[in-house]
């Protein structure tokens, strides 16, 4: 019988259909500094973000036959050498776009109107310094019509776009192998309007100079920052920055700074260097909205991402149980 850990979860759906085939699926979490004694009877891992599988831990796993990764990032996977050792690592890059997508606009709604200030000082001060405050929120920005930045026009960028279009938003997408993409935008509960929309990618130059808010949704293993002091410095005086993707994607010093020179309006952040421990200034700032890592946490995405893997495996398989 094939073994499963799913370390770091699955959702219902997905481990239901792994067990309906004859797999044995175990969901309790396993401690990191326990893993190289339990992980060597299982044939599959499933992650997510919290669990490291590095080199010293595939070297003690002669079974491990699956590295499935729940989520698109594979930066806490040593993906290279488990391929080298024939060992299959797989991802789920369509699951969970649309909800990542959403998170984008729920940070870009917020800071145009001020909601990560109102949201923290309202219950505070509100039945003392409710005019105040008022006055305070009461230089937003509308969205429609504004320039939206993509870095990254795979799965995730192009969704963002999918909305961006709808909220007669000027999309700039830019991608290092993506030239056009035709977004589809189909009217809720119609069957015949369906529109479709042809976009090709912009230069790298560009899209960071006329951009109103720029938002991430590309790859980040580590070293150099994709946008720091250099690329903060082109963006013009007032724009918005939103990261989704991987801490250290946006240096975190730059933006610091750009925000308190005013340079930069504001920032979205869903994802921070040295996560789970994100730096207090970056939580704390009035002009950051920050959500702790939720991108592909809804329970929409949960299912989907538990059922692609379910499916991916059970292709890797086969019928041999």
């Amino acid at each position: 019988m094939i073994k499963i850990l799913a370390n770091d979860g699955i959702d219902q759906d997905g481990q239901t259909l792994l067990e309906e085939a004859g797999y044995e699926v175990i969901s309790e979490r396993v401690p990191q500094e326990e893993l190289a004694r339990v992980l060597p009877q299982y044939d599959v891992i499933i992650v997510r973000s919290a669990t490291q599988v590095r080199k010293d831990l595939i070297d003690v796993c002669p079974n491990l036959k699956i590295i499935a990764r729940g989520g698109v990032g594979m930066d806490n996977i040593d993906v290279e050498y488990a391929e080298s050792k024939g060992i299959a690592v797989m991802n789920t890059p369509a699951a969970s776009s649309q909800a990542v997508a959403e998170l984008v606009f729920a940070h870009i709604f917020t800071l145009a109107r001020m909601l990560q200030v109102s949201n923290r000082e309202m219950p505070l001060r509100g039945a003392t310094d409710f005019k105040k405050l008022k006055n305070q929120s009461s230089e937003g920005i509308q969205v429609r019509g504004k320039t939206l930045g993509i870095i990254g026009f795979g799965r995730i960028g192009q969704e963002v776009a999918r909305i961006g279009l709808g909220m007669s938003m000027n999309v700039l997408p830019v991608d290092l192998v993506i030239n056009e993409a035709d977004i589809d935008i189909n009217l809720y509960n119609s069957q015949d309007v369906r529109l479709s929309v042809s976009l090709q990618t912009s230069d790298w130059k560009t899209v960071l100079q006329q951009s109103d808010f720029l938002t991430l949704h590309v790859p980040f293993g580590g070293g150099k920052s994709l946008i720091g002091k250099e690329e903060i410095a082109m963006m013009k005086t007032g724009a918005f920055i939103i990261n989704t993707s991987r801490g250290g994607a946006v240096d975190e010093d730059a933006l610091l700074d750009a925000l308190d020179s005013g340079k930069l309006a504001g920032a979205g952040l869903d994802v921070f260097v040295g996560e789970p421990t994100p730096r207090a200034e970056l939580i704390n700032h009035p002009k950051i909205s920050v959500s702790p890592h939720v991108g592909a946490a809804t329970l929409e995405a949960q299912a989907n991402i538990g059922l692609e893997l379910a499916d991916k495996i059970l292709a890797f398989f086969g019928d041999d149980k």
